[in-house]
């Protein structure tokens, strides 16, 4: 699926500008994600924008982006599900850039 992203005349994206609305917004839908099992490169793909985006503005309102952390009130057969969870996003996520490693591999010949 192609994105409808403008380029400018050297190919690159041009900057854009957020407002502090949508930065809040984006913190809590990715912190809500998370706290299901969601990634930040999901939530990023969703709105448009970088995991990286995303990572910065949660450091900028306080908000820790570890992979382990304990949501409050989260009893430890939560954070064990989705820990759990987490784990096997990133299983998949990493069988699947091995594949692409490989076809890339094997294209390159």
């Amino acid at each position: 699926m192609k994105s409808k992203r403008k380029a400018g005349a050297s190919g690159r994206r041009e900057r854009r500008a957020f407002s502090a609305e949508f930065r809040a917004e984006a913190v809590r839908l990715a912190t809500e994600r998370r706290a299901a099992g969601g990634t930040l490169a999901q939530v990023g793909r969703e709105l448009d924008v970088t995991p990286d985006q995303l990572r910065t503005w949660m450091k900028q309102q306080g908000l820790g982006t570890e992979g382990g952390a304990a949501i409050p009130g989260e009893t430890l057969e939560q954070e064990n599900r989705r820990l759990r969870r987490e784990v096997d996003v990133l299983r998949q996520e990493q069988a699947f850039a091995k594949k692409v490693a490989v076809y890339f591999a094997k294209e390159s010949r």
